[in-house]
């Protein structure tokens, strides 16, 4: 019985460990070093949808911290009482339920999961190929691309975040990240390359 009872809790720790973010998740090389299947997905997700690696990794930094469960907190009534989430949003790439539907029937990836980081970077350069081909923006435009991630393609028709500076704010850090990413896999992708 004891010994059941370990296997469990070893269990338990280890599928624990397989989900933590990476520990420095501004370094998209020391990322990639840790995470060593999550160069292959972002690959595979650019070479598929045409959006680069930097960009999808940014937008997914942004959205969930590289958190695999992450979702909108609860808010509290009486300042005790958990009430319903606002919104569906859900794992790394924060895909609401609605839009991650759309997706699986579009994408044909039935069995995708947001938990999962391959599934993840799909979904999101699937949605920025969308946003490229229905409203022409780069795929190399991250700052635009984020706020089209954000407010959907007919908020963005309708700039319905020039009334959200704060959005406006994070869609521009989002941009440099990219950017930054971008510059750091040019110093490290041999290396990735010679792994995969």
């Amino acid at each position: 019985m004891l010994n059941r009872f370990f296997c469990l809790a070893s269990l338990a720790a280890l599928s624990a460990c397989a989900s933590l973010p990476p520990k420095n998740p501004e370094n998209i090389c020391q990322i990639f070093r840790e995470k060593e299947d999550w160069y292959q997905a972002t690959l595979s997700s650019a070479r598929r949808w045409g959006v680069p690696i930097a960009v999808q990794m940014a937008i997914i930094r942004q959205e969930s911290s590289f958190v695999a469960d992450a979702q909108p907190p609860r808010p509290l009534i009486l300042g005790f009482i958990p009430w319903f989430r606002s919104s569906s949003a859900y794992g790394y790439p924060q895909a609401k339920d609605e839009t991650w539907a759309d997706y699986q029937k579009q994408a044909g990836n039935w069995w995708a999961d947001r938990e999962d980081f391959a599934d993840s970077c799909d979904f999101v350069a699937w949605y920025c190929a969308n946003s490229n081909r229905k409203l022409g923006i780069p795929t190399s435009d991250a700052q635009k691309l984020y706020l089209t991630y954000h407010e959907g393609l007919g908020g963005f028709q309708r700039s319905s975040y020039l009334s959200k500076q704060w959005l406006m704010n994070t869609a521009q850090k989002v941009h440099q990240r990219a950017v930054r990413y971008d510059a750091q896999l040019a110093g490290c992708r041999q290396e990735l390359e010679a792994k995969n």
